[in-house]
């Protein structure tokens, strides 16, 4: 059962939680672990971690998902490193391919993005599709059932440049403590045993196949 706690600055439905705040990682993998589908759900959950370590600013998504990949955590799906990111190039290609791979996902995109000056910081967690290049003026798809987004610096003027001269420093600490939320997140979610059934199954197949090769 999932038990709403009210400990979060929380605004249009969205979670705000100070990324240097005490307990940030673990306040952020209460709220991950109250949006996901529950543990009897069969659905793969796929996180999209979206961005470019071309800039600055932009690099917040990959960041977290080379993290995440480094802690090998077996309980999600990671899409975007820095050594094979997603971004406006690729993303449509990306989210096809998630489709054909994974039966009926729970998809949870990661991104940077800008805000206020107070705001910058701050990480935001909530149901709903994260727009990726709203705030370059860019026409990408939307992604995801939930979202995970870290203001990274200040919007409203030349924002493309502002990315770009962001301070990595910043954007590496909101990477840590998204990454540290999704995984302990990850240690309480126990996917379904039909999924862990599937997997084991399509495992075994492709060892057939390869030692028939």
């Amino acid at each position: 059962m999932n038990v709403r706690h009210n400990l979060f600055d929380k605004k249009d439905g969205t979670t705000r939680i100070p990324h240097n705040e005490a307990n940030a990682s673990m306040k952020l993998a209460k709220e991950i672990s109250y949006l996901l589908p529950t543990s009897v759900s069969s659905r793969p959950i796929v996180f999209v971690c979206i961005g470019t370590d071309r800039s600055t600013g932009d690099s917040l998504g990959p960041l977290v998902g080379t993290l995440l990949e480094e802690k090998r955590q077996s309980s999600f799906f990671v899409y975007g490193t820095l050594e094979n990111p997603v971004h406006a190039v690729n993303l449509a290609e990306k989210l096809d391919e998630i489709k054909k791979r994974h039966f009926n996902p729970f998809v949870i995109g990661i991104d940077a993005c800008l805000g206020r000056l107070k705001s910058v910081g701050v990480i935001q967690v909530g149901e709903g599709a994260v727009k990726p290049g709203a705030g370059v003026n860019k026409e990408l798809p939307e992604v995801g059932h939930m979202h995970i987004t870290g203001i990274v610096n200040v919007s409203g003027f030349m924002e493309f440049f502002v990315l770009q001269n962001t301070r990595l420093h910043l954007v590496m600490n909101m990477a840590k403590t998204i990454a540290n939320g999704i995984y302990k997140a990850s240690l309480e979610y126990e996917p379904s045993p039909i999924l862990s059934a599937f997997k084991w199954e399509s495992d075994k197949e492709q060892d057939i196949q390869s030692s028939n090769m």
